[in-house]
């Protein structure tokens, strides 16, 4: 009886083992309300024609095979061909405080990601460097990379680029992706790991997630602080290598460092505007002016929390809202895709977002442009030369 006992413990062990992944990502990455979506056939027509990029999903933190169509979560590479996405910068997480709210959070609180790393079966070194788990799933984007080159081509230069545009001019369904991370605790304090970043192709790096680190405040800490010195030096190093930069989760005050002491247009890779949406999510509307003027892009989500629903009429009316105030050439799409957040279309579905684009009345210029072709421009103009 023992024996047969262990044996049902181990299977029910392997059960467990196999499926708690897969339950994990299909709770926290939910699509609320999929289903079919009605679009015009003026923005159906429209969207086959658009070059379409998202400069945030998260989806490598989850054990998903991207090669493959799921039913759950916001991205594969199916989904990203059927939506006629060429472009998405698959972004890192290495780090989440538990308790994980936009207010304040605290440093030290308990990290969400160990317990997902081991839960997932990542490599023992994850589950205490930061900086290798910012690699590790680096390292699925390179395995995607290689055993998918039909369908996904990895870009970290304008050369990689130009090959990219070339290619996919035979070949429409294929998807360029790049690296970047969700904050720059995925250093661990170490300057020199920059440069370890950017050999493992990183080319887009944030500063901060939920938490104050030590490069400066987080918009969602405790300090409000600034850029610290070490803060500085990283920002520095990140614009000599020619990797971007992403303000997402900064502080305002931080914000307002890096814009002082930068010599190239940043990016808020996810986010929407205060003035549409008064939301601790989004820093003021003075600053996002600041940042175009500079050059920058501003990325719009697709959660609430960004645009104060998760429908693509939200989604459509932060971008009018931004077109405004900065300019059409300075909005972009940053889904936030398999971020733990729970939009109400996936990525299959972006023909809702020129739907609704259309709706408002804004021109077929401006939606081309945030659409896609401001994050190529961008590209072209601040990835590395080779």
């Amino acid at each position: 009886m023992k024996f047969i006992a262990a044996i049902v413990t181990l299977i029910i062990l392997a059960l467990v083992i196999f499926f708690l992944p897969i339950l994990v990502d299909k709770n926290m990455n939910p699509v609320s309300g999929y289903s079919t979506i009605n679009v015009s056939k003026q923005a159906l027509k429209l969207h086959e024609t658009l070059f379409i990029g998202d400069w945030h999903a998260d989806s490598h933190l989850w054990n998903r095979d991207l090669r493959k169509r799921h039913k759950r979560g916001h991205v594969d590479i199916p989904r990203l061909q059927e939506g006629n996405v060429a472009l998405q910068m698959f972004t890192t997480v290495t780090k989440s405080p538990r308790g994980q709210n936009y207010e304040k959070n605290e440093t030290s609180a308990s990290d969400n990601i160990t317990a997902l790393a081991v839960v997932q079966r990542w490599p023992i070194k994850t589950w205490s460097s930061l900086a290798e788990r910012a690699i590790f799933q680096a390292n699925k984007v390179h395995k995607l990379a290689a055993n998918d080159s039909d369908n996904f081509f990895l870009i970290k230069s304008q050369l990689d680029l130009s090959n990219f545009l070339q290619k996919r001019s035979l070949n429409k369904s294929l998807v360029g992706g790049l690296i970047g991370t969700e904050g720059s605790h995925a250093l661990d304090g170490d300057l020199e790991n920059v440069k370890r970043l950017y050999d493992e192709g990183f080319r887009m790096m944030s500063l901060h997630h939920f938490f104050d680190n030590k490069l400066g405040g987080s918009l969602h800490g405790i300090s409000g602080e600034g850029l610290s010195n070490f803060g500085e030096q990283v920002v520095l190093e990140i614009q000599n290598l020619d990797i971007m930069l992403d303000v997402s989760h900064s502080s305002e005050n931080v914000v307002q460092d890096v814009l002082k002491i930068s010599n190239r247009p940043i990016v808020v890779s996810h986010t929407g505007f205060y003035g549409h949406c008064q939301s601790s999510r989004n820093i003021n509307d003075n600053l996002m002016k600041d940042i175009a003027s500079k050059g920058g892009l501003i990325a719009i989500g697709y959660w609430d929390a960004a645009v104060c629903n998760n429908t693509p009429k939200a989604v459509a009316e932060a971008i009018h809202y931004g077109i405004k105030l900065v300019g059409a050439e300075h909005v972009a799409l940053g889904s936030d895709f398999d971020g733990t957040i729970n939009p109400s279309f996936d990525t299959a579905q972006l023909v809702a977002i020129t739907h609704e684009l259309l709706e408002l009345g804004i021109d077929t210029n401006s939606i081309r442009l945030v659409m896609g072709e401001n994050m190529l421009n961008f590209l072209q103009e601040n990835l590395p030369k080779v």
